[in-house]
């Protein structure tokens, strides 16, 4: 795979280059490694594109998953523990069963990165919500986000994250003061 584009989001490129420079260019080697052809084995059931051999999210985010843990990057969770206090007219909730959590794809001397070529609304998501949790519980200071430029993202199942649509969103959004740095990489096959 290759780098297509770069976006700074709250001074995400500046931060990273700053003060992770090495570890952006462990990122970098990481996404150059990925064979994107050996992910290319999923076939459509989707009625737009029924029968086409398409590359398999679960395939590339595993070949990610071995290239960081050889180099010593590591996933972290953290379980949530849901407060009953807001609860009303005494509403009892069901037991929830194994217990929810919160994970970060890969995180190495305080910089995260989350590897995304799912849902759309899932890029968001990292930015804006799951990375300023991390950085709130002292596990992450700056994040880094992968996703597919459009033209990867088509030859995917359809509703899938793209690095234009996730920079539009952010630009049109704008910077909040709860925000981290954020360095989003757009990757291509």
């Amino acid at each position: 795979m290759r780098i297509a584009g770069r976006y700074s989001f709250n001074k995400g490129l500046e931060t990273v280059q700053e003060r992770y420079a090495p570890l952006l260019e462990e990122i970098e080697q990481i996404i150059r490694r990925i064979d994107a052809s050996k992910c290319k084995t999923k076939t459509s059931k989707e009625k737009t594109m029924s029968g086409r051999l398409l590359y398999s999210p679960k395939g590339m985010n595993d070949a990610f998953r071995v290239l960081f843990s050889q180099k010593g990057w590591s996933s972290k969770r953290v379980m949530c523990e849901y407060s009953a206090e807001f609860y009303v007219n005494g509403y009892k909730p069901k037991p929830m069963g194994r217990g929810a959590f919160r994970q970060m794809d890969f995180v190495k001397d305080r910089l995260g990165v989350e590897v995304q070529f799912g849902a759309y609304a899932c890029v968001g998501y990292d930015v804006l919500a799951k990375m300023p949790i991390f950085h709130n519980l002292g596990i992450i200071d700056v994040g880094v986000e992968i996703v597919p430029v459009k033209g990867f993202n088509y030859k995917m199942s359809t509703g899938g994250s793209s690095f234009e649509q996730c920079v539009w969103d952010l630009e049109k959004r704008g910077v909040s003061n709860i925000d981290i740095p954020v360095l989003i990489l757009g990757v291509d096959a």
